[in-house]
């Protein structure tokens, strides 16, 4: 396992942070969108959304369906969704005590999706180590670990222009019995943890603090909390939004 760096942005101005506690991942799916037309027509600047999702199971671009193992009549019983969704990846799951974070940014042209994932983990690492917990990279696979179990999660999509969206999620306190649902990323011999099952803090408001500033720090923005009400589901349009 390695800690090795992330591939930092140069300083890109203002990173807008909007705090919104939990939002369905439908509709955090389409604030994503939204904020991706505006990055791209210069409407907002770059913007980092954390979240916490009620449960869901989220398939990515490559995932396999019979990765999602828990019947249909079963996840009803648990009030877990299942999503399709646009980013790269095999199924996830999301759910109370996971921190998750959708960085939506414009990508410097030199720089790849690759790169642009090294960079989310060097982040999640530095995190977690501010947090009490030494993790670091897998050869060959996504994310960060602690041994052979998965503590950050991270799938993205970059849109024409080089805009992201989707992120990384965190393990903080969540119901691990819910990854039992699924084959998590697609890796039917790798584990799941938390900072709870690692007997690490697990104060939330202290979790994100400390992810923003690290996402901060690596992406190369200045942090500038924002305003979160207009960006609530059914909240009235933003002004940007009036003028398309």
């Amino acid at each position: 396992m390695t800690a090795g760096p992330g591939v930092r942005a140069e300083p890109t101005g203002p990173l807008a942070l909007l705090d919104l506690g939990t939002v369905a991942y439908r509709e955090a799916w389409d604030l994503q969108q939204r904020l991706v037309e505006d990055r791209r027509a210069g409407r907002r600047p770059d913007t980092l959304v954390l979240v916490e999702h009620p449960p869901v199971y989220t398939l990515g671009r490559r995932a396999e369906a019979g990765n999602v193992l828990m019947a249909p009549s079963d996840r009803a019983a648990a009030g877990i969704d299942v999503v399709e969704v646009d980013r790269g990846g095999d199924v996830t799951y999301h759910g109370p005590g996971q921190l998750v974070a959708y960085p939506v940014i414009r990508l410097a042209g030199s720089r790849d999706v690759v790169d642009y994932v090294r960079t989310l983990e060097a982040a999640a690492i530095r995190a977690v180590a501010a947090l009490g917990v030494t993790s670091g990279r897998r050869e060959g696979l996504t994310g960060v670990w602690v041994g052979r179990e998965k503590l950050v999660a991270i799938g993205v999509r970059v849109a024409t222009g080089g805009i992201t969206s989707h992120g990384l999620a965190l393990n903080v306190a969540p119901d691990l019995s819910h990854f039992g649902g699924i084959v998590p990323c697609g890796l039917a011999t790798e584990g799941v943890c938390s900072l709870e099952s690692l007997g690490a803090p697990t104060d939330m408001a202290v979790a994100r603090r400390v992810l923003a500033d690290a996402l901060a720090t690596e992406l190369g923005g200045r942090l500038e909390p924002a305003d979160a009400a207009p960006w609530r589901p059914g909240a009235a349009p933003t002004p940007a939004e009036v003028t398309r």
